[in-house]
């Protein structure tokens, strides 16, 4: 009787763990969605191209957060005859992709910067800040949620790693809503 209640109890704990990270993974996905509608709206009203830049990187995020969750739930999946391992290897194919859709973004955002230094275009500070603000709070919150669990999985780990590094460039953003505000940099190539 006490070998079943083992079983059991490691069983129990299994499914804790998947439930608990199913339910960080959702959150993450929902606020970083309607943190990236937001980032739109408000840089498309603004014309800044930090805000649409960071929207799309976040999006990209959001797929990632959706393709890791993929990835974390089939490496918990049994095996089959078919698939006498399981699905283990799906979390380090979709960590592969998540690098592979970062390089991308940054390459998109480089080019876009590229022509913002040739072209350069007025911005609202405060806006950017404020905006930006919020970026820290949904990314800090996100990756708080995959704080205890990162230790867990790679694609867990990935993705506390990445919203933490996206609540530092939120940060860097919010320095240059403040610089730009305070400085009256806005729209020239020399300040």
């Amino acid at each position: 009787m006490a070998h079943h209640h083992e079983h059991s109890h490691g069983h129990h704990h299994g499914t804790s763990e998947i439930t608990g990270l199913n339910k960080a993974f959702v959150i993450g996905i929902i606020l970083n969605l309607v943190f990236v509608l937001v980032q739109v709206v408000i840089g498309f009203q603004v014309n800044s191209l930090s805000l649409l830049s960071d929207a799309g990187h976040n999006f990209l995020d959001v797929a990632g957060l959706a393709l890791a969750m993929l990835a974390f739930k089939l490496t918990k999946s049994r095996s089959t005859e078919k698939y006498t391992y399981g699905y283990r290897k799906a979390s380090i194919l979709v960590s592969l992709l998540n690098a592979v859709i970062l390089l991308i973004s940054i390459g998109v955002i480089g080019y876009e910067a590229a022509l913002r230094f040739k072209y350069p275009q007025p911005l609202p500070g405060i806006t950017i800040a404020i905006v930006a603000s919020i970026g820290i709070l949904v990314n800090g919150i996100s990756a708080f949620m995959f704080f205890k669990d990162k230790d867990s999985d790679i694609n867990v780990k990935s993705a506390f790693l990445h919203l933490l590094s996206d609540a530092l460039v939120s940060l860097g953003l919010v320095a240059g809503g403040i610089i730009i505000y305070f400085t009256k940099c806005i729209g020239s190539t020399l300040c």
